[in-house]
């Protein structure tokens, strides 16, 4: 079996203005490096939008309602300090989180071995009732819950290498002990959740937080001592990753070091586990990664490493 890539063309619609971060420049880095040979054999699907029932597994009606008619009528908005929308920004959203749900499907039918969601916009950042952090909708627990709900499984695990810490899906895992929610992060850094005093209902979220100025020793340290061996003892049904590439060392959004190597290495690590736990059924959504070459350059590894390992 393969590995599945959904890129929704819509999601290059969601315009940001010039001077954001989260802009179409990024799915364009992405579709590039994932159009050389090495590439040729994943299999591109086409997306549908998200059903308001699977937003509303994760998401108040309030909220949903609020996100479909927020959009301006031309130019950018913002929701809040950091959250811009215009007006296509709302049926990328729906087009990222279906891709997510789709994604599930595939894999929990046999059609595909893994899945890669390059969508934007992200969606850990995003809570029940709240937009935020360049996040519409949770597409992660969107599909964790999709999953639940339509696969009938009991044991669904979203891990997330942001190097931002993920409240939405936090809250979203917390206090179900079908969900497990691990996070490596920068602490002290936005949005200034995740402390690892935070351990969820009988210890189902696992926060690793990183000191600005951490790199790759301090990274790897974190997930095979504190992160691994609790998912392990999890043992998922489904592996979701929040696949964000923010904490390269080139990315100007917050103060890690890693390298484009450490992306092949988590990629490999979880890959290994899943293959022992669930038969290698990883979705796999991205999230943040803002330096285009450094997120190019490490999407290309990670979903290397997905076809591969």
């Amino acid at each position: 079996m393969a590995t599945v890539l959904y890129q929704p063309p819509a999601c290059l619609n969601h315009d940001t203005g010039d001077d954001h971060p989260e802009h179409p420049l990024r799915h364009r880095a992405i579709a590039s490096v994932l159009e050389n040979e090495r590439y040729s054999d994943l299999v591109r699907a086409q997306a549908k939008k998200a059903t308001r029932a699977q937003l509303e597994r994760v998401h108040s009606s309030a909220h949903i309602d609020y996100i479909l008619s927020c959009a301006p009528q031309s130019g950018v908005a913002y929701l809040d300090s950091d959250t811009a929308i215009s007006t296509g920004s709302v049926e990328a959203a729906l087009f990222a989180a279906g891709a997510a749900c789709e994604a599930v499907d595939d894999v929990m039918n046999g059609l595909a071995r893994n899945a890669f969601c390059a969508i934007r916009p992200p969606g850990h950042h995003a809570e029940p009732n709240q937009a935020m952090g360049f996040c519409l909708f949770n597409n992660a627990a969107i599909a964790a819950a999709h999953a639940r709900h339509e696969h009938g499984l009991t044991r669904i695990a979203i891990v997330d290498f942001d190097v931002h810490h993920g409240n939405g899906s936090q809250a979203f895992c917390e206090n179900d002990p079908h969900y497990f929610y691990a996070s490596s992060h920068q602490y002290p850094c936005w949005p200034d959740t995740g402390l690892e005093s935070e351990t969820g209902i009988d210890g189902n979220v696992v926060n690793a937080t990183l000191a600005p100025g951490a790199g790759s020793d301090e990274f790897r340290a974190a997930w095979s001592a504190r992160i691994l061996p609790k998912l392990a003892r999890f043992h998922p049904e489904l592996l979701i990753v929040s696949a964000g590439f923010d904490a390269h060392e080139s990315d100007p959004q917050a103060h890690l070091r890693l390298q484009t190597g450490d992306f092949a290495w988590i990629t490999a690590e979880l890959v290994g586990l899943a293959n022992q736990c669930c038969q290698g059924k990883v979705v796999s959504v991205l999230e943040g990664g803002y330096d285009l070459r450094a997120l190019a350059a490490s999407v290309g590894v990670h979903v290397h490493i997905l076809m591969t390992e």
